[in-house]
C-alpha cells in the first residue's frame, strides 16, 4: 500500500472513530451543568499531561546529547526531530481545542460537559497513538493524527449547527 493509501485509510478510519466517539460522549455520559466550569478546566489535564510528557522527552534527549545540551537544532530525521515536530502539533490541536471546547461546553449545554471530557480523555490517548505511529513509519500517525483533530472539528459543527437553530 502506498504511503498516501495508508495516510487516507487513517485519516478515514480516524474521522469515524471521530463521529463514534462523539455520538457515544453525547449519549452516554452525562455531567450535571452546575459542573460545567470544574468540567472544562479538568477537561485539558490529560492533553496537558501528555504535553508534558513530550517537554520533557525532548528536555530529556537535550540533556544527555553533548551536541543538543546548549540548544542546537536537532537532525532532521532524528527521534528529536520527530518529538518536536509531534509537540508542535500537538500544542497547535490543543490551541484549537483551547477555542472551540469550552464554547462547546456551555454552547451544548445539556451533552456539552460530559462531550468534553471524552474529547479530552480521548485526546491525550490519540496524541500517544499519533507519537509512537510517528515514530514507527510516518504513514501510522495518520490514525492518531486524525483523531485527535477531527472531534474537535465535529464538535466545531454540532456547536456552530446548535447556535444556527438556537430557538427555532
Amino acid at each position: 500500500m502506498s504511503k498516501r493509501k495508508s495516510i487516507l485509510t487513517g485519516m478515514i478510519v480516524g474521522l469515524i472513530w471521530s463521529a463514534g466517539l462523539l455520538w457515544c460522549a453525547a449519549s452516554f455520559v452525562s455531567l450535571p451543568v452546575f459542573t460545567l466550569m470544574p468540567t472544562i478546566m479538568t477537561a485539558f489535564l490529560p492533553p496537558g499531561i501528555v504535553m508534558l510528557l513530550m517537554a520533557g522527552r525532548l528536555a530529556q534527549r537535550r540533556f544527555f546529547d553533548d551536541e543538543l545540551i546548549d540548544g542546537e537544532r536537532f537532525a532532521l530525521d532524528s527521534a528529536a526531530a520527530i518529538d518536536q515536530r509531534v509537540l508542535s502539533n500537538t500544542v497547535e490541536q490543543l490551541v484549537l481545542a483551547l477555542c472551540i471546547w469550552p464554547a462547546s461546553a456551555v454552547i451544548l449545554a445539556g451533552d456539552g460537559p460530559g462531550v468534553i471530557v471524552v474529547l479530552g480523555i480521548n485526546f491525550a490517548i490519540m496524541r500517544l497513538l499519533f507519537w509512537g505511529g510517528y515514530h514507527a513509519s510516518p504513514p501510522l500517525r495518520a490514525f492518531g493524527f486524525a483523531a485527535s483533530f477531527y472531534p474537535t472539528v465535529l464538535v466545531a459543527l454540532w456547536t456552530l449547527w446548535a447556535l444556527i437553530n438556537y430557538g427555532q
